[in-house]
């Protein structure tokens, strides 16, 4: 699940990324264009039956991502602004934050 609460300036769109708790045993990571894909940059964290992380993004920005869960496999969210294929196909969600 995606959430979007922009600054009150417009400045900076602040984008939390949740998963249900029976997606993951250990762990989870949103990866995508707005962390160069690192595995390891957002980890979300469990808390309250969910796994969630908070990412700041600047407005205008259109990121490809995805869920990397346990270390093992790759998940798109349910509610991203559309989805893109990618070179080893299958596709990837797309997070769209508007000016």
């Amino acid at each position: 699940m995606l959430e979007k609460k922009f600054t009150p300036k417009r400045t900076v769109c602040k984008v939390t990324f949740r998963v249900p708790e029976q997606w993951a045993q250990k762990d989870v990571a949103v990866v995508g264009d707005f962390n160069d894909w690192d595995k390891s940059a957002n980890k979300l964290e469990y808390k309250n039956g969910v796994w969630e992380t908070t990412v700041r993004v600047k407005p205008g920005t259109e990121a490809k991502f995805r869920y990397f869960i346990d270390e093992e496999r790759w998940e798109n969210d349910d509610q991203a602004d559309g989805y893109v294929p990618n070179p080893y196909g299958s596709e990837d969600s797309l997070l769209r934050i508007d000016n």
